[in-house]
């Protein structure tokens, strides 16, 4: 059997189908480069016949010049009823000028006869029709047996009839796809198994759904039954649940199934890859992903921290440099010595991590500061700032004299008003400014920072990217103790600052305040 998979990626195809995914056209044409440098063998564009866009996108493509990945048009069998040299689905498959198309076609009878309103023998025609009509058309086809694993556990027999359909007419490769994402794994081996036995000589795909969260481990199951080609997305986009994660992927079966890629060299820039298409779909990067989140590496647990410390495969199954991401340590309550010295390490401050008297200092302090309501697992500048006063080296950059916000609203119909006053002394310069904003948060951080500009001017690169309130003891409701965590960038780096007061101004203020000051000290010490 070959140790070689090649990795056919659907992100632009099956990935953009899921819900709140959009990919614009430039951003299509930066995703394919980026895949292309990754090593992905062959990448889906898109349906080339059903809509303008994709359509657009393979007249784009073409302009570009790939280093090692091939583009595929998408699209399924004829219609029924329809001579294939008359289906205008077909035609734009065509229009699409690539070398390979990916072609789709039912292998379930229940689809066949419920869903299509044909006949098993149609069925067969149409596929037969369809590779044939691309072939005879200079294209080289992979068919995908769309609901295989369904198909063959209702009609093993006709299920493989459809793949020889296919094959009887040129296609060069089969991808056999869980449609539905409810099988198991068992059950994807031992049928991928049949078809890899049935027909040796061909090259058997695998496509997979994560409808019951078994995606990845379905993918995996095939390959080490006989597949040589792995179907999925960055991230697992896709329809319903998404599809097969080929961030999870990849590295499974590069650093644990000893496989060798067609394409793909360097598993480093796999968390670089995963970043840019949630940049391209716009959304946030989930922190929890195996292998490319932010916490896969991440360690809280006091006794994980010290166990990792001394020997990193004590709790890390693979090394996370390998894949492109790095190992932090939370601090919080659950602490010990071994998570505030490696966390002080990792802020650019080892003498702390060095002198246990500090250390002892600094997780005392931080569980005060927990027992007040702060939380610096996702505010690591507050915490640095933190750790910088116990050092006594962190110096006020500015001081409140004092603040104001006024929100007023005028009539049922008319919108909230928010305004802020903010008096601050500077060197011995005071300065008295005002701001408005959409809200008094909003408000409060541009009268804060028009009153720093002057002595400051680097702030005006920082701009506010996440805000989150947390109500500690909801029992006491209004006069609940507020947590607010915001999250600041400079399109260089992120940091998070937190800030605790019954009042959720005055919390608000505090994680302003560190947010400001963090960006100040950290330019200071470049």
């Amino acid at each position: 059997m070959s140790r070689m998979v090649k990795i056919l990626d659907t992100t632009l195809r099956d990935g953009a189908q899921g819900e709140g995914v959009s990919f614009s056209d430039t951003s299509k044409v930066r995703l394919v480069k980026a895949l292309d440098d990754f090593g992905i063998d062959i990448i889906e564009g898109g349906f080339a016949g059903s809509n303008p866009r994709d359509q657009k996108f393979f007249e784009l493509i073409k302009r570009e010049k790939l280093h090692h990945a091939r583009i595929a048009a998408f699209g399924s069998t004829r219609r029924v009823g329809t001579d294939v040299a008359k289906d205008p689905q077909i035609a734009g498959l065509l229009a699409a000028d690539t070398e390979l198309c990916a072609v789709y076609g039912k292998a379930w009878v229940l689809h066949v006869e419920e869903v299509l309103r044909t006949t098993r023998e149609h069925n067969l025609q149409m596929i037969a029709d369809t590779v044939g009509h691309l072939r005879a058309n200079g294209r080289e086809v992979v068919y995908d047996a769309e609901h295989f694993f369904d198909g063959y556990k209702h009609d093993p027999a006709y299920a493989f009839a459809t793949l020889e359909a296919a094959l009887r007419e040129g296609a060069r490769a089969l991808a056999l796809c869980d449609t539905n994402g409810g099988c198991l794994p068992r059950e994807v081996f031992e049928i991928t198994r049949a078809v890899a036995r049935r027909f040796p000589r061909v090259a058997i795909g695998i496509h997979c759904h994560n409808d019951a969260g078994l995606a990845v481990a379905n993918s995996l199951e095939a390959v080490r039954a006989g597949a040589c080609s792995v179907q999925g997305t960055v991230n697992g986009l896709g329809e319903r649940a998404g599809n097969a994660d080929l961030t999870a992927i990849i590295p499974a079966l590069g650093l644990k199934m000893g496989r060798a890629f067609a394409g793909v060299k360097d598993l480093a820039k796999l968390c670089e890859v995963s970043r840019q298409v949630d940049d391209f779909a716009n959304r946030r990067p989930d922190p929890r992903q195996p292998y490319v989140g932010r916490n896969a590496f991440t360690h809280k647990a006091g006794a994980h921290a010290d166990g990792v410390g001394k020997n990193p495969p004590a709790y890390e199954h693979v090394n996370p440099a390998g894949v492109g991401n790095a190992r932090r340590v939370v601090v919080s309550e659950l602490s010990g010595g071994a998570n505030i010295g490696m966390k002080a390490r990792e802020l650019g401050l080892p003498e702390i991590a060095a002198d246990k008297a500090l250390s002892r200092r600094a997780l005392d302090l931080l569980k005060g500061m927990e027992k007040k309501g702060y939380s610096y697992e996702s505010a690591d500048a507050s915490f640095k700032i933190l750790l910088r006063k116990i050092l006594e080296r962190h110096t006020p950059f500015f001081e409140l004299e004092g603040f104001r916000v006024v929100v007023e609203k005028r009539g049922r119909e008319a919108p909230c008003l928010s305004e802020a006053t903010v008096k601050v002394k500077v060197g011995g310069e005071t300065e008295h400014t005002a701001g408005e904003g959409l809200g008094p948060v909003d408000a409060l951080n541009r009268a804060l920072r028009k009153a720093l500009r002057r002595f400051y001017p680097g702030i005006d690169g920082v701009a506010l990217t996440d805000y989150r309130v947390r109500i500690l003891d909801p029992r006491e409701a209004t006069a609940a103790v507020t947590r607010v965590l915001i999250e600041s960038s400079d399109h260089r780096r992120f940091w998070g600052t937190v800030g605790v007061s019954e009042n959720i101004i005055e919390a608000s203020w505090q994680a302003l305040v560190d947010s400001i000051e963090f960006k100040l000290c950290e330019d200071l010490a470049n």
